[in-house]
Protein backbone atom coordinates (compact mmCIF):
# COMPACT_ATOMS: atom_id res chain seq x y z
CA UNK A 1 0.00 0.00 0.00
CA UNK A 2 3.08 2.61 0.43
CA UNK A 3 4.21 2.14 -2.72
CA UNK A 4 0.88 2.80 -4.31
CA UNK A 5 0.57 6.00 -2.48
CA UNK A 6 4.21 6.64 -3.06
CA UNK A 7 3.44 6.65 -6.75
CA UNK A 8 0.34 8.42 -6.30
CA UNK A 9 2.13 11.94 -4.59
CA UNK A 10 5.25 11.18 -7.46
CA UNK A 11 2.24 11.58 -10.40
CA UNK A 12 1.69 15.34 -8.58
CA UNK A 13 4.84 16.07 -8.22
CA UNK A 14 6.14 15.02 -11.66
CA UNK A 15 3.20 14.82 -13.57
CA UNK A 16 0.89 17.74 -12.59
CA UNK A 17 3.82 20.07 -10.59
CA UNK A 18 1.33 19.85 -7.35
CA UNK A 19 3.45 20.14 -4.52
CA UNK A 20 0.60 21.43 -2.43
CA UNK A 21 -1.21 17.92 -3.09
CA UNK A 22 1.39 15.83 -1.11
CA UNK A 23 1.99 18.61 1.34
CA UNK A 24 -1.66 18.87 2.66
CA UNK A 25 -2.08 14.93 2.76
CA UNK A 26 1.25 13.76 4.62
CA UNK A 27 1.45 13.67 7.87
CA UNK A 28 4.72 14.69 9.39
CA UNK A 29 4.39 11.31 11.62
CA UNK A 30 4.34 8.74 8.57
CA UNK A 31 6.94 6.53 6.62
CA UNK A 32 10.36 7.45 5.78
CA UNK A 33 9.60 7.58 2.29
CA UNK A 34 6.42 9.73 2.88
CA UNK A 35 8.35 11.86 5.07
CA UNK A 36 11.03 12.27 2.33
CA UNK A 37 8.27 13.10 -0.51
CA UNK A 38 6.71 15.52 2.13
CA UNK A 39 10.60 17.32 2.21
CA UNK A 40 11.00 17.39 -1.22
CA UNK A 41 7.43 19.09 -1.90
CA UNK A 42 8.68 21.45 0.33
CA UNK A 43 11.94 21.89 -1.90
CA UNK A 44 9.82 23.43 -4.20
CA UNK A 45 8.82 25.88 -2.17
CA UNK A 46 11.34 28.97 -3.00
CA UNK A 47 11.43 30.43 0.79
CA UNK A 48 12.34 26.13 1.59
CA UNK A 49 14.87 25.62 -0.93
CA UNK A 50 18.12 26.22 0.66
CA UNK A 51 17.25 25.47 4.44
CA UNK A 52 15.90 21.66 2.37
CA UNK A 53 18.83 21.61 0.73
CA UNK A 54 21.34 22.37 3.39
CA UNK A 55 19.45 19.52 5.83
CA UNK A 56 20.10 17.05 3.20
CA UNK A 57 23.70 17.94 2.41
CA UNK A 58 24.82 17.96 6.04
CA UNK A 59 22.48 14.09 6.10
CA UNK A 60 24.90 13.10 3.29
CA UNK A 61 27.64 14.41 4.97
CA UNK A 62 27.45 13.04 8.31
CA UNK A 63 25.82 9.28 7.32
CA UNK A 64 22.67 9.91 8.66
CA UNK A 65 20.48 9.78 5.32
CA UNK A 66 17.55 7.28 6.13
CA UNK A 67 17.89 4.20 4.74
CA UNK A 68 14.81 3.65 2.12
CA UNK A 69 15.12 3.39 -1.15
CA UNK A 70 12.51 6.61 -1.51
CA UNK A 71 14.43 8.76 0.85
CA UNK A 72 17.78 8.27 -0.93
CA UNK A 73 16.63 8.90 -4.69
CA UNK A 74 14.82 12.01 -3.57
CA UNK A 75 17.71 13.08 -1.99
CA UNK A 76 19.94 13.04 -4.69
CA UNK A 77 17.45 14.02 -7.15
CA UNK A 78 17.29 17.31 -4.36
CA UNK A 79 21.56 18.03 -4.10
CA UNK A 80 21.57 17.48 -8.10
CA UNK A 81 18.86 20.05 -8.54
CA UNK A 82 21.04 22.13 -6.11
CA UNK A 83 24.10 21.96 -8.36
CA UNK A 84 26.22 19.66 -6.01
CA UNK A 85 25.94 16.11 -7.73
CA UNK A 86 29.37 14.97 -5.73
CA UNK A 87 27.24 14.36 -2.76
CA UNK A 88 24.27 12.87 -5.10
CA UNK A 89 26.64 10.59 -5.91
CA UNK A 90 27.53 9.67 -1.98
CA UNK A 91 24.00 9.43 -1.29
CA UNK A 92 23.33 7.38 -4.37
CA UNK A 93 25.97 4.80 -3.16
CA UNK A 94 23.79 4.00 -0.12
CA UNK A 95 21.18 1.40 -2.48
CA UNK A 96 22.15 -0.52 -5.20
CA UNK A 97 18.62 -0.92 -6.87
CA UNK A 98 18.08 -0.32 -10.22
CA UNK A 99 16.22 2.49 -10.11
CA UNK A 100 19.12 4.30 -7.69
CA UNK A 101 21.78 2.93 -10.42
CA UNK A 102 19.80 5.06 -12.71
CA UNK A 103 19.96 7.96 -11.17
CA UNK A 104 23.85 6.68 -10.64
CA UNK A 105 24.25 7.15 -14.46
CA UNK A 106 22.52 10.36 -14.29
CA UNK A 107 24.18 12.15 -11.68
CA UNK A 108 27.88 10.76 -12.89
CA UNK A 109 26.90 12.12 -16.74
CA UNK A 110 26.16 15.87 -14.67
CA UNK A 111 29.68 15.17 -13.35
CA UNK A 112 31.08 14.52 -17.26
CA UNK A 113 32.32 10.99 -15.90
CA UNK A 114 30.94 9.19 -19.07
CA UNK A 115 33.42 6.66 -18.05
CA UNK A 116 32.28 5.64 -14.70
CA UNK A 117 28.35 6.39 -15.98
CA UNK A 118 29.43 3.55 -18.72
CA UNK A 119 30.44 1.25 -16.26
CA UNK A 120 27.46 1.86 -14.04
CA UNK A 121 25.37 1.22 -17.17
CA UNK A 122 27.29 -2.23 -17.19
CA UNK A 123 26.52 -3.00 -13.93
CA UNK A 124 22.53 -2.27 -14.65
CA UNK A 125 22.68 -4.63 -17.52
CA UNK A 126 24.36 -7.42 -15.94
CA UNK A 127 20.74 -7.15 -13.29
CA UNK A 128 18.02 -6.46 -16.18
CA UNK A 129 19.33 -5.45 -19.55
CA UNK A 130 15.91 -5.18 -20.92
CA UNK A 131 14.28 -3.19 -17.80
CA UNK A 132 12.85 0.73 -19.07
CA UNK A 133 15.34 2.16 -16.68
CA UNK A 134 18.15 0.06 -17.84
CA UNK A 135 16.82 0.97 -21.84
CA UNK A 136 17.03 4.78 -20.43
CA UNK A 137 19.93 5.20 -19.04
CA UNK A 138 21.65 3.27 -22.10
CA UNK A 139 20.06 6.24 -24.16
CA UNK A 140 21.67 9.22 -21.97
CA UNK A 141 24.87 7.17 -21.98
CA UNK A 142 24.45 6.91 -25.75
CA UNK A 143 23.51 10.89 -26.25
CA UNK A 144 27.18 11.55 -24.09
CA UNK A 145 29.51 9.20 -26.05
CA UNK A 146 27.74 10.69 -29.40
CA UNK A 147 28.60 10.00 -33.19
CA UNK A 148 26.83 6.76 -33.94
CA UNK A 149 25.85 5.90 -30.50
CA UNK A 150 23.19 9.13 -31.16
CA UNK A 151 21.12 6.88 -33.80
CA UNK A 152 21.29 3.67 -31.17
CA UNK A 153 19.80 6.15 -28.70
CA UNK A 154 17.34 7.69 -31.11
CA UNK A 155 15.76 4.34 -32.05
CA UNK A 156 15.76 3.56 -28.04
CA UNK A 157 13.36 6.29 -27.40
CA UNK A 158 11.26 5.25 -30.49
CA UNK A 159 11.35 1.92 -28.73
CA UNK A 160 9.84 3.26 -26.09
CA UNK A 161 7.07 5.49 -27.31
CA UNK A 162 6.00 2.57 -29.55
CA UNK A 163 5.53 0.25 -26.40
CA UNK A 164 4.29 3.07 -23.77
CA UNK A 165 3.32 6.16 -26.17
CA UNK A 166 4.69 9.97 -27.05
CA UNK A 167 4.78 11.20 -23.50
CA UNK A 168 6.85 14.99 -22.72
CA UNK A 169 9.67 12.88 -21.59
CA UNK A 170 10.45 10.13 -24.24
CA UNK A 171 9.77 13.37 -26.91
CA UNK A 172 11.97 15.55 -25.30
CA UNK A 173 14.76 12.84 -24.97
CA UNK A 174 14.39 11.71 -28.71
CA UNK A 175 14.76 15.10 -29.61
CA UNK A 176 17.48 15.54 -28.04
CA UNK A 177 19.26 12.36 -30.29
CA UNK A 178 18.17 15.10 -33.55
CA UNK A 179 19.42 17.86 -32.29
CA UNK A 180 23.24 16.60 -31.54
CA UNK A 181 22.93 15.00 -34.97
CA UNK A 182 22.06 18.93 -36.30
CA UNK A 183 18.38 17.30 -37.40
CA UNK A 184 17.13 20.90 -35.93
CA UNK A 185 13.62 20.90 -37.87
CA UNK A 186 12.89 16.99 -36.86
CA UNK A 187 13.51 17.80 -33.52
CA UNK A 188 10.80 20.93 -33.57
CA UNK A 189 8.29 18.71 -34.62
CA UNK A 190 8.79 16.59 -31.77
CA UNK A 191 9.04 19.34 -29.65
CA UNK A 192 5.98 20.56 -30.59
CA UNK A 193 4.27 17.41 -30.19
CA UNK A 194 5.64 17.22 -26.40
CA UNK A 195 4.11 21.23 -25.82
CA UNK A 196 0.88 19.84 -26.99
CA UNK A 197 1.24 17.39 -24.09
CA UNK A 198 2.39 19.21 -21.70
CA UNK A 199 2.90 23.35 -22.46
CA UNK A 200 4.92 24.06 -19.82
CA UNK A 201 7.77 21.11 -19.76
CA UNK A 202 10.77 22.95 -18.88
CA UNK A 203 13.06 20.50 -20.81
CA UNK A 204 11.03 21.07 -24.09
CA UNK A 205 11.47 24.93 -23.65
CA UNK A 206 15.30 24.45 -23.29
CA UNK A 207 15.14 22.18 -26.14
CA UNK A 208 13.41 24.93 -28.08
CA UNK A 209 15.32 27.81 -27.24
CA UNK A 210 18.20 25.46 -28.77
CA UNK A 211 16.88 24.68 -31.68
CA UNK A 212 14.74 28.35 -32.25
CA UNK A 213 18.61 29.91 -32.63
CA UNK A 214 19.84 27.03 -35.14
CA UNK A 215 16.74 27.61 -37.71
CA UNK A 216 16.89 31.20 -36.89
CA UNK A 217 13.84 32.01 -35.23
CA UNK A 218 12.84 35.65 -34.29
CA UNK A 219 14.10 36.83 -31.25
CA UNK A 220 10.60 37.57 -30.29
CA UNK A 221 10.01 33.66 -30.34
CA UNK A 222 13.41 32.86 -27.92
CA UNK A 223 12.29 35.68 -25.70
CA UNK A 224 9.05 34.35 -24.85
CA UNK A 225 10.50 30.44 -24.25
CA UNK A 226 13.34 31.58 -21.90
CA UNK A 227 10.46 34.05 -20.06
CA UNK A 228 8.44 31.45 -19.81
CA UNK A 229 11.35 29.03 -18.05
CA UNK A 230 12.12 32.47 -16.12
CA UNK A 231 8.54 32.75 -13.93
CA UNK A 232 7.69 28.89 -14.12
CA UNK A 233 11.36 27.36 -13.24
CA UNK A 234 13.50 29.71 -11.68
CA UNK A 235 15.69 27.15 -9.84
CA UNK A 236 15.95 24.86 -12.83
CA UNK A 237 19.51 24.54 -13.22
CA UNK A 238 19.04 26.18 -16.88
CA UNK A 239 17.44 28.99 -15.67
CA UNK A 240 19.89 29.89 -12.64
CA UNK A 241 23.02 29.32 -15.21
CA UNK A 242 21.20 31.98 -17.84
CA UNK A 243 20.42 34.18 -14.92
CA UNK A 244 24.17 34.55 -13.58
CA UNK A 245 25.46 34.90 -17.99
CA UNK A 246 22.35 37.62 -18.39
CA UNK A 247 23.79 39.14 -15.02
CA UNK A 248 27.03 39.02 -15.82
CA UNK A 249 26.89 40.17 -19.47
CA UNK A 250 25.02 43.27 -17.89
CA UNK A 251 27.66 43.98 -15.83
CA UNK A 252 30.17 44.16 -18.87
CA UNK A 253 29.83 47.82 -19.12
CA UNK A 254 30.54 49.48 -15.95
CA UNK A 255 33.42 47.11 -16.09
CA UNK A 256 34.70 48.19 -19.57
CA UNK A 257 34.16 51.45 -18.46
Amino acid sequence: MIKVTIFYYQYYYYVQGKASIPLSEISDKTSLAHKALRRFANFQNPQQRHRVAQEVQAEVTEGKLANDETAIILAATILNQSGNPEDALRALFKSTSLESSAAKVQTLLKMDRVDLAVKALKKMMEVDEDATLTQLALAWVNMSLGKDKLKDAFYIYQEMMDKYGQTPMLLVGQSSALILQEKYEEAEKLLQEAQLRDANNPESLINLVVISDYLGKDAEVVNRYIAQLKESYPHHPWTVDYLKKEDEFEKLPSRMG
